[in-house]
């Protein structure tokens, strides 16, 4: 076989071909050996500009892709540093204020709350929402007075059209005590320039109970009465102290019912009742009726706002003896086996002096409380004369305002000293031509059974009992108790309708006629009151309850026969109340020998004789030494030329006494064992007009 040439040994005359001889020329190829034709082409300044911007655009895209990739790489690097090389801690406390909370607590409210002695709370100030317009948003005041008016009746729509009338305005409150529920309804009805502000409400969950006691505040929570005015700096300080009162609002309940209670079955046109510790002057209860809802002290009548424990000025009528008693024993001037001709009526002037049940004999000190002889007060009163009588009754506090935390507490009615005769010194020792709030009254009376302390009155039951001062003898306040419970246990005491089963009740009646608007007593009215102490072997507690006005109503009229005396009206709720409270306090009623025992240690005769060696004032024998010129002058005789001045000032300064107590002094519980002997001191004070009669 022969082997075909190379290629390149080919004659030229020979086509080439791949794998063989290529003897076909390609499409449009010179001819062999031809010259090539060249091809002109024309490039204009408009493409070459076009070329160069092109050559930019694709520098700086490379620039850019460049530059993104560089600080994507960059973060992407810092991202696997903090996230994988070396990662970051969250803060914890940044966590923290992520967490949904379920514990969130309400801001303290501005103002503190208030409670009773054992932590009940008696007022608190609570979160709520104020109701506000702007009356240059308001399209049509008159239909959004309506629509608010349909879901908040008590706004008129009238006043309601008025405020979003305002134009010159720009803020007006609609309502500043929202509930919950009108708050949402307001708020459905999508009204433009009606607004809620965030806003703080005193409640008072017990209602009316103590209403007089915690007043009230405004709508931005300032105190305008009571114990919320009074201690206003002390609720609203940074941080806010809450309050704690003295009161018990058990006891404040009891008070209230029985005081009402009585009020409703005599149709009085008001009452007071309060109980006050004997031992620290605290007061536990004080209810004035009528009364209001502490929470709505602004709406509610003057009637009812005005506090008759404190802001009244009553004549105490014969309950007023245990001052005139008290302080003629306590003198030394006078003892419990001296006694008095009550066997007329007095006559000074015009004026006539009587008793509600004459009984026309010589009377004894504890006789005379017990029927509570007006006549029998008047001679021991001007035996002392207006200077003792004066001192005592300033001691105790009727000149001045009583010392308690209360703004309307009112000062007492008395004469001044320029007018303090003859008669002015009778009416007083029976408790008229004087007047003073109840609580003045009471807080006067807690020395006379306590042992002879006397305690500034107080609704404060912070920090430690506050200190004493003794202003009377231990043994005259004995003497008195004694007596006291005279009135309650004697078959002709005028208080047997304050005895209480198991319970060793003392006390005075008081009916006291009326002052009218032109300074003269009105006929056929008198205000009826009891006042009480328990248990009297050592007294705890006082308690005192007057019913203003009262009527011998249909009701009560088989009990009462006619009578709106003090025996009848008061000293029955005064019983109810002792009955209920004392167990509630941890004072529980005696029974067989310890009841007998303990009513044998009070007993005192209704007409005692004098000791062995003394001497009694009676017939013949009718005036001390030291005796006033009044007590001749009212019996009648001539008073002799000269005073015995040593006898007078001897009891005047006994009258005077003001022992504070110090950190080792002497504990005030009352001895249970009889006391025959003498008196002490105390002090008198001053008041007085006219009178007729009144009874007890």
């Amino acid at each position: 076989m022969t082997k075909a040439p190379h290629p390149d040994q080919m004659p030229p005359h020979v086509p080439r071909r791949s794998g063989a001889w290529n003897t076909a020329r390609n499409p449009g190829a010179p001819e062999q050996g031809a010259t090539p034709r060249v091809e002109h082409v024309r490039i204009t300044t408009p493409d070459l500009a076009r070329r160069a911007a092109l050559g930019v655009l694709q520098k700086r895209m490379v620039f850019g892709l460049v530059g993104f990739l560089l600080i994507y790489g960059i973060l992407a690097g810092r991202l696997i540093d903090v996230s994988v090389i070396n990662p970051t801690r969250p803060d914890a406390a940044a966590i923290a204020a992520e967490l949904p909370r379920t514990n969130i607590l309400l801001p303290p409210p501005a103002r503190a709350e208030i409670t009773d002695r054992n932590g009940v709370i008696l007022a608190v100030s609570l979160p709520g929402a104020a109701l506000y317009a702007n009356p240059k948003q308001i399209g049509d005041p008159g239909e959004v007075a309506r629509q608010i008016a349909a879901v908040i009746p008590a706004l008129d729509p009238g006043w309601l059209e008025s405020r979003l009338a305002d134009r010159k305005r720009d803020f007006v409150y609609l309502d500043r005590g929202l509930t919950a529920e009108q708050e949402l309804a307001v708020n459905q009805l999508g009204i433009p320039g009606v607004y809620f502000e965030d806003i703080e409400h005193r409640h008072y969950p017990e209602g009316d109970l103590a209403a007089h006691i915690l007043g009230g505040v405004t709508p931005d929570q300032r105190g305008i009465a009571g114990v919320e005015q009074y201690f206003n700096k002390t609720l609203t300080a940074d941080p806010a102290t809450p309050l704690r009162l003295s009161i018990d609002i058990g006891a404040e309940g009891i008070v209230r019912q029985e005081t009402l209670q009585a009020m409703t079955d005599y149709d009085g046109i008001g009452a007071c009742g309060i109980v006050i510790s004997a031992r620290t002057g605290r007061v536990l209860a004080m209810a004035s009726l009528p009364d209001y809802s502490a929470g709505d002290l602004g709406s509610a009548p003057a009637n009812d706002r005005f506090n008759r424990c404190v802001s009244g000025d009553y004549e105490p009528g014969s309950v007023f003896k245990l001052m005139t008693l008290s302080m003629a024993i306590n003198s030394g001037m006078i003892h419990y086996w001296d006694r008095f001709d009550t066997t007329h009526p007095l006559h000074v002037g015009r004026f006539t002096v009587t008793d509600f049940e004459p009984a026309h004999i010589w009377m004894a000190v504890p006789h005379i409380l017990e029927v509570s002889s007006n006549i029998g007060a008047s001679r021991i009163a001007t035996i002392l004369g207006p200077d003792i009588q004066r001192a005592w009754l300033k001691k105790l506090g009727f000149f001045g305002k009583p010392p308690i935390q209360l703004p309307e507490a009112q000062p007492a009615m008395y004469h001044p000293k320029s007018n303090w005769k003859l008669l002015t010194t009778m009416t007083v020792s029976f408790g008229n031509g004087i007047a003073m709030s109840p609580l003045q009254l009471i807080s006067a009376v807690v020395p006379v059974v306590n042992g002879g302390i006397y305690y500034k009155p107080s609704l404060d039951d912070a920090g430690p009992p506050p200190a004493g001062v003794r202003v009377m003898s231990a043994k005259a306040s004995l003497i008195m108790r004694k007596m006291m419970r005279n009135v309650v246990v004697a078959p002709n005491g005028t208080g047997v309708y304050a005895r209480v089963p198991g319970y060793l009740v003392g006390g005075k009646t008081g009916t006291a006629q009326v002052v009218g608007p032109g300074g003269r007593y009105m006929k056929h009215l008198n205000n009826a009151s009891f006042m009480a102490a328990f248990p009297m072997t050592n007294p705890r507690y006082v308690v005192y309850v007057v019913v203003l006005q009262p009527h011998a109503t249909k009701k009560m009229m088989p009990f009462c026969h006619g009578f709106t005396t003090g025996g009848y009206v008061a000293a029955p709720a005064v019983a109810n109340i002792i009955a209920r409270i004392g167990p509630m306090l941890g004072i529980m009623p005696r029974s067989g020998d310890a009841l007998a025992s303990a009513q044998a240690a009070l007993s005192i005769p209704v007409d005692p004789t004098a000791p062995p060696g003394r001497s009694a004032l009676g017939p013949g024998h009718m005036f001390p030494p030291g005796a006033s010129k009044y007590a001749y002058m009212l019996a009648g005789e001539k008073p002799p030329a000269a005073i015995d001045e040593a006898a007078h000032d001897a009891a005047l300064a006994r009258t005077e006494m003001w022992q504070p107590l110090g950190a080792t002094a002497e504990t005030i519980s009352a001895p249970s064992a009889p006391i025959i002997g003498g008196a002490v001191s105390h002090q008198t004070m001053n008041v007085t007009p006219p009178f007729t009669h009144a009874g007890g």
